[in-house]
């Protein structure tokens, strides 16, 4: 049987070839939209789930000590957070008590987000905090001097004693709105199925627009057995993250080297994603051509072939070490666990073998030792393009 390459299209879109894993649960759908117009395939895991409202009744009873004793500062921190906080009085009917109230006090803005939401509610910013960082919002504030100033802060997601505890110290009267958290997604099943495919190979970028999803990746994959092969398949591959914050959530886990914008924009990550890819890709000198093999594609002069989520990976694994044998073992621990059946390889392999020599590439089968890629017999002169 002979596959046979089909002409690639000119001037492909920039992540063509490629499949990202989304971890978000907010605006997934609208993150998924803007990668399928680059060319990419999208495959959603939502490692974090947001309870736009946690409690409540907390809510209210903070709500009520806010406009009972107006504060002095506010501290607005997420543009969702600030809505949600007015939708949530407008149900109790406390809206306008509220907004009269907010609009009394000196708001600080943690990033552009959160800015925009309180100008949206017809206020004024008294200070931005470009870094999009609680903590310099914090620090700003008691550089300031706090002592005996009443405050509002609206907390997001998880919570923050130490800047409560920071901003107490200091001297300040702080209420905390709890408006929202974050909590691990209710079904964890396509977040484990992202996992499985980021540590078996099928996917090419992961991306995470906020702190905690990368911390509960980690917590889903080691429930389910997979935490001491994700951190090795994360870092052999390109993660992408919306702002500083997240980024440096990131390297915290270990993972270097993270794609992000300066500021923390949905929009921004996918386009700084995009540019950091373009031309990517491994590239193989096969005589006088190059093939370049990039994600699932793999392309030469004008012929492109796509190759299914196994063989891709099997190819990958080659492309690391390249003109070295890689044994069945090694092949079979890595895509499959090592329990599997290593038949299962030299079929999968028999299968990629077919459908790369389309474009000029072979794939040698050493006798008892494993396989090599090969070109007319000599070691693969293989280049990989910077990220």
């Amino acid at each position: 049987m002979t596959v046979e390459a089909e002409p690639a299209p000119s001037g492909p879109p920039s992540l063509a070839g490629l499949v990202v894993g989304i971890t978000a649960d907010r605006r997934a759908g609208e993150q998924a939209e803007l990668l399928r117009r680059m060319g990419a395939k999208v495959l959603h895991g939502p490692t974090i789930n947001t309870l736009t409202v946690g409690d409540q009744d907390r809510v209210l009873a903070a709500t009520a000590d806010v406009v009972a004793r107006p504060p002095e500062v506010v501290l607005a921190t997420t543009g969702i957070g600030m809505r949600s906080w007015m939708v949530m009085a407008e149900t109790a009917g406390v809206d306008a008590a509220l907004l009269r109230t907010l609009g009394r006090a000196r708001i600080v803005a943690r990033g552009p987000k959160a800015a925009g939401a309180v100008r949206q509610m017809g206020l004024e910013v008294w200070h931005l905090e470009e870094t999009e960082r609680l903590d310099g919002m914090v620090a700003w504030l008691v550089d300031r001097g706090v002592s005996g100033v009443r405050m509002a802060l609206q907390e997001y997601g998880n919570q923050a004693p130490w800047a409560l505890a920071a901003l107490r110290d200091a001297g300040a009267d702080v209420t905390s709105v709890p408006v929202y958290r974050w909590t691990l997604p209710p079904d964890r099943a396509p977040a484990i199925r992202l996992i499985q495919a980021t540590v078996d190979g099928r996917v090419d970028v992961v991306t995470f627009t906020s702190a905690p999803a990368v911390g509960n990746m980690f917590a889903i994959a080691s429930a389910a057995g997979l935490d001491d092969r994700l951190r090795p398949a994360l870092q052999r591959m390109v993660v992408a993250a919306v702002g500083p914050v997240t980024a440096a959530a990131v390297a915290g886990m270990g993972m270097d080297g993270c794609v992000a914008p300066d500021r923390g924009r949905l929009g921004l990550m996918v386009r700084r994603l995009s540019d950091s890819l373009v031309g990517s890709g491994d590239r193989v000198a096969v005589g006088d051509a190059e093939v370049i093999v990039r994600g699932s594609a793999v392309m030469r002069g004008g012929m492109r072939i796509e190759l299914p989520d196994r063989e891709r990976a099997l190819l990958a694994a080659l492309l690391r070490r390249p003109g070295a044998v890689v044994s069945r073992r090694a092949l079979l621990a890595e895509l499959w666990g090592a329990d599997a059946d290593p038949k299962t390889v030299d079929s999968a392999m028999a299968r990629l073998r077919r459908r790369v020599a389309g474009v000029g590439l072979a794939i040698q089968a050493v006798p008892r030792r494993g396989y090599r890629l090969d070109t007319a017999g000599q070691t693969p002169d293989v280049t990989r393009a910077d990220r």
